[in-house]
């Protein structure tokens, strides 16, 4: 409990000089590099301050002049601060509609093109994915967790279609990440994070426009994420 409520308290209180800085800097050089690599750094300082390293695995398969979507298993509330730091190319994500209702962390995340979700409303949902879209076309990467939730016991949970709908559409590339230790640091349902190792394992590249049928294209990418899992969650 104790590390929980100190990470907790730590991203609490640096939002606000992230805030302030960053905000201020993006509204008058309509640049949001430095506010994303703060909240970024934030993250990160957070993770390693409760005792968890990171290990990276694949960085060299990627290319990273170009955008991707990336796509990960779901094991953690800490997967977003321990895969996205280690991506060297800025990534827009999915983020639940009511985080964005909070002072200051709303507005940073709209500047930085963050997408809000309402998994609830289908129509919402749909607005989503064209918001996503758009943000792929101006040459910023997505990182998606397909699963939609954190498993509650490690193993890969059935994909949502809709992130395979926007691949499709955009025929941007797709690249399995698999986060291996992650639910063990933080398992879903306990208020205790537990010290140790996270894996990020990025895989090859997959092209959604080689796929005739978006069902094949999600057994492709759910297959390569497994893969990347210990046997226990096989």
């Amino acid at each position: 409990m104790f590390r929980v409520l100190l990470v907790l308290a730590f991203w609490g209180i640096a939002a606000v000089p992230v805030g302030l800085i960053g905000i201020t800097w993006t509204l008058l050089s309509h640049k949001v590099d430095l506010l994303y690599r703060m909240g970024v750094r934030v993250g990160w300082i957070g993770v390693r301050l409760v005792g968890v390293k990171v290990q990276v695995v694949g960085l060299e398969k990627l290319d990273w002049h170009r955008p991707s979507i990336f796509m990960c298993n779901h094991g953690s509330n800490l997967d977003p601060p321990i895969v996205i730091p280690v991506m060297p190319r800025r990534t827009s994500v999915l983020v639940k509609k009511e985080l964005f209702r909070v002072p200051i962390l709303g507005w940073a995340m709209r500047l930085a093109s963050l997408v809000p979700v309402d998994r609830r409303n289908r129509e919402a949902a749909i607005a989503s994915l064209r918001s996503a879209a758009e943000v792929l076309r101006s040459g910023v990467s997505m990182t998606i967790w397909p699963e939609g939730t954190r498993s509650p016991d490690g193993r890969l949970l059935p994909f949502k279609k809709g992130p395979f709908y926007l691949a499709m559409e955009s025929g941007v590339p797709i690249v399995p990440v698999t986060l291996v230790g992650t639910n063990e640091i933080w398992p879903k349902g306990e208020f205790a994070i537990h010290p140790g190792t996270a894996t990020v394992i990025f895989h090859e590249p997959i092209d959604p426009t080689t796929f005739p049928a978006q069902e094949e294209l999600m057994v492709a990418v759910h297959d390569r994420i497994r893969s990347g899992l210990p046997e226990k969650y096989q």
